[in-house]
């Protein structure tokens, strides 16, 4: 059925009376001309407030959930001093050795050139696949240097920079798949005896992939880091990118806590913690590389993606990615020991917002299917909860954290594990209905394909439902038949249906030690490293930063056919 009642979810702080008038772009199913949604605004309290479906919403705070978090300036702060001095992130750089796997990857690439430019780093073990070191390097210099990205490092250096790079920048041939990370014995010993910090940023990113590829890559391959990284003479901290969403089909706000070995326990409406058995990493291991010994590849590659599949929902995970995710911290804090451990855990990770590059994004990533789709005028609906707060995050907002984190607890050494959620749910949330509202606004302006029609959304909660209205819609729009439509239509559902867990997302990442770091930050490195998700305005990101730099570095400002 369509969505025509509100869920607890909210609209954020920006709302404009613009946005609240009936001619709002949203629209519900059967009569996608007539919106059943009445609102009027009314002073209280000296606060805007909204009446959604006859619920009443005020816009500070508008979100439940916010009673359940803790306020900022109760925290416990480690220490006491001013922090005008700020962390000294530049300070801790300033010569430091780091080894960073990933580096061909988006937030790799991203935290690479933030490093290179904005410190004084001094070497940087880069793990890249390749047949030997001069191959590395020329991977090096053709998927990162000559990126868009790094095009302010370029004209820092300018005809200097082939001797910086190479002085900076040294080429390890390896692979996290692979024994000992795929590395010969003198990258080793090199390794060990310089290194001050690890970041794992490499992982499979797929949703759906293989299981045991993904467990290879998200599971297995931190552990060989890790086991490493015990072997490093003067090893600071090891950082570990994960993702917000190790946490699985929990509700409410979930805190920046470590996930515990095999559990994944949520409660239920009874308040009651739900029985999800235990999950036994070694088994699944054990369990998936037997699998993959079926007849054919195709079969394999079927089968193992919907074990992996059955194996998420059973432990109680939207994904096989989110869980393995999950279960590679599992392992890194079960056999890390001494060492420092940061994890980062970012949301949905899309384009720079301001620096170095806006816009710059680095392959088709998670929305960026849907905002094409639309584009196109082939998304007429969509398979969400208007009011559920998308959680998206700039790369430069990831990289800038990771790295004054690392500064952070790099510079205490303490055998401590932290865990930093980098997202805006909880602080500036963009709802889907904003972010269509932004969408249509653009698109209805500009499409994609010159011949495309670009019509307000409608949101669905029922896939039937969503499935046969699109089928029409594309249908009427294109002025085609059915038959001729399936493959659109199909198209619009998969994207959809693989991306339903946030779509209906029924809970909020707390931010609480990312605004600690915040407040440590001197002005200058709150500058320097932005790292404020607040000063985020989602109508200028969407419209004049994400879109343009899809355009250009995903579509590459070709011409679209709307038979593509």
């Amino acid at each position: 059925m369509s969505l025509t009642q509100t869920s607890f979810f909210c609209p954020p702080t920006n709302i404009s009376s613009k946005k609240l008038s009936p001619q709002t772009n949203i629209s519900f199913f059967p009569n996608i001309h007539d919106n059943n949604l009445k609102y009027s605004q009314r002073k209280e309290s000296g606060k805007a407030a909204v009446l959604y479906n006859g619920y009443s919403y005020f816009t500070s705070p508008c979100h439940p959930l916010e009673l359940e978090l803790p306020k900022y300036d109760q925290f416990d702060f480690d220490v006491v001093e001013d922090y005008n001095g700020g962390i000294g992130i530049v300070e801790f750089f300033a010569g430091k050795n780091i080894f960073l796997t990933g580096a061909t990857g988006l937030v790799g690439k991203v935290i690479l050139e933030k490093m290179l430019r904005s410190t004084g780093v001094g070497k940087i073990y880069l793990l890249i696949k390749a047949e030997d070191k001069e191959a590395a390097f020329d991977r090096i210099t053709k998927e990162i240097i000559d990126s868009d990205l790094f095009e302010g490092l370029r004209d820092m250096h300018g005809t200097s920079l082939e001797a910086f790079v190479r002085s900076t920048l040294i080429p390890v041939v390896g692979n996290i798949c692979e024994p000992n990370l795929g590395m010969d014995s003198d990258s080793v010993k090199m390794i060990r005896k310089d290194v001050d910090v690890i970041i794992g940023s490499a992982a499979s990113a797929t949703l759906n992939e293989r299981y045991d590829l993904l467990l290879d890559a998200n599971v297995i391959a931190p552990q060989r880091l890790m086991r490493f990284a015990k072997t490093c003479k003067n090893l600071k901290l090891f950082t570990h990118i994960s993702t917000a969403f190790v946490n699985g089909r929990k509700e409410g706000i979930i805190l920046e806590e470590p996930v515990m070995m095999g559990e994944n326990k949520r409660k239920d409406s009874s308040d009651n913690l739900s029985s999800i058995p235990r999950l036994d990493v070694s088994d699944e291991i054990l369990m998936a590389f037997k699998s993959s010994e079926a007849s054919t590849d195709y079969d394999t590659t079927k089968y193992l993606k919907k074990l992996g599949q059955e194996r998420a929902d059973l432990f109680g995970w939207h994904n096989p990615y989110h869980m393995t995710k999950a279960m590679g911290e599992m392992v890194l804090d079960e056999i890390r020991e001494d060492i420092p451990l940061l994890i980062i855990r970012p949301s949905v990770i899309e384009s720079v917002y301001k620096d170095p590059s806006p816009g710059w994004i680095q392959g088709n990533r998670m929305y960026d299917p849907v905002m094409i789709s639309y584009g196109k005028g082939q998304l007429p609906a969509f398979f969400a909860d208007p009011q559920v707060a998308m959680d998206i995050i700039p790369v430069d907002i990831v990289a800038n954290a990771t790295i004054a984190a690392i500064a952070k607890h790099g510079a205490v050494n303490k055998p401590q594990l932290s865990v930093y959620h980098v997202s805006s749910s909880a602080l500036n949330p963009v709802t889907y209905s904003d972010f269509f509202e932004y969408l249509h606004e653009y698109f209805s302006a500009t499409p994609l394909v010159e011949d495309a029609t670009v019509e307000k959304i409608s949101f669905f909660d029922n896939f039937k439902d969503f499935s046969e209205y699109t089928r029409e819609a594309i249908s009427r729009q294109s002025g085609q038949k059915l038959s001729r439509c399936k493959a659109k239509a199909a198209y619009a559902a998969q994207v959809c249906k693989m991306y339903e867990f946030a779509g209906f997302f029924p809970a909020r990442f707390h931010t609480g030690n990312m605004q600690k770091l915040l407040q440590e930050m001197s002005e200058e490195e709150r500058l320097d490293f932005e790292v404020d998700v607040m000063k985020i305005d989602w109508r200028k990101y969407f419209q004049e930063i994400h879109i343009p730099g899809l355009r250009k570095h995903v579509i590459n400002g070709m011409k679209m056919s709307s038979k593509s």
